[in-house]
C-alpha cells in the first residue's frame, strides 16, 4: 500500500507546483512597459504576405478596420510613419487554401490618400512616393509584380512591436500577438478587442502593485 500511494503523493506534490507557477504567472504582466506608455501606433501590412489573387483588397481592407478600431478604442493614435510611432503592429489575414495562389512585389504599404471615419472621429492622411518605411520593413522597393503560391497559416495575425527603435522593425522583440481565424473581421476586429482587454488588465495590475508599495513605505514614513 505504502508503494502504490507514493506515486499519487509525488502527482498531488506536482500538481501543487505547476498550479502555483501557473498562479504566479497570470500575476505576473504579459506586456512591457513601453505598450503601457505608448501614444502612437504604425499599423502595416506583414511585408512576406502576397497579395491574394482571390481576396486582393483583404489586408489593406484589414488594416484599415484594425487602425479604425484603435481610434474607436482611443488609447492609441495612428500615424503615417514608423519613426514617429510608439508601436509597430504588423498584421497579416489568414490564408483561405492551402496554398493560396498570390501576387508578390508590389507596393504592399504604400498609401497615397487615406480617409477614415468612426462615429465621432475622423482621420485623413496622405503620402507622397514611396513608403519612407519600405526599406525598413522589408517591403519591396522596385520589383515587379510576380505570380506564385503562398503558404501561411489560416488564422489572421496580429502582432505588437516596440516603436522608436534603432531595429528593424520586424527584428524587434514581440511585445504582444494575438492568432485567430477572423481575428482581423469587421466590425468586431476581435485582435483589437484582445490587445484591449491585455493592456487594461495590465494597466489595473500596474496600478494595485503601486498601491501595494505605497502601503508598504507609508510606515517607514510616519516614524520619527
Amino acid at each position: 500500500m505504502e508503494k502504490s500511494a507514493r506515486p499519487f503523493a509525488m502527482m498531488a506534490i506536482l500538481f501543487v507546483a505547476v498550479a502555483s507557477n501557473f498562479s504566479a504567472a497570470k500575476e505576473k504582466s504579459t506586456l512591457p512597459g513601453y505598450v503601457l506608455e505608448a501614444q502612437t501606433v504604425f499599423v502595416m501590412i506583414d511585408p512576406d504576405a502576397g497579395t491574394a489573387v482571390n481576396d486582393p483588397q483583404g489586408n489593406q481592407m484589414a488594416r484599415e478596420d484594425v487602425e479604425k478600431a484603435l481610434m474607436r478604442w482611443g488609447r492609441l493614435k495612428p500615424v503615417m510613419t514608423m519613426s514617429l510611432a510608439d508601436l509597430v503592429i504588423v498584421i497579416r489575414k489568414g490564408n483561405t487554401q492551402p496554398v493560396q495562389p498570390t501576387v508578390g512585389g508590389g507596393p504592399t504599404n504604400d498609401r497615397p490618400v487615406i480617409v477614415q471615419g468612426t462615429s465621432d472621429t475622423i482621420r485623413i492622411a496622405g503620402q507622397q512616393g514611396r513608403s519612407p518605411d519600405a526599406a525598413e520593413v522589408g517591403g519591396p522597393t522596385g520589383q515587379r509584380p510576380m505570380v506564385g503560391g503562398e503558404v501561411g497559416p489560416a488564422e489572421d495575425l496580429f502582432t505588437v512591436y516596440q516603436g522608436r527603435t534603432d531595429a528593424p522593425a520586424l527584428n524587434r522583440p514581440v511585445a504582444w500577438r494575438y492568432a485567430r481565424k477572423n481575428g482581423l473581421k469587421s466590425p468586431e476586429v476581435p485582435a483589437v478587442g484582445e490587445f484591449k482587454k491585455a493592456v487594461d488588465e495590465a494597466v489595473k495590475q500596474q496600478q494595485q502593485k503601486q498601491k501595494q508599495q505605497g502601503r508598504q513605505s507609508a510606515p517607514e514614513a510616519s516614524k520619527p
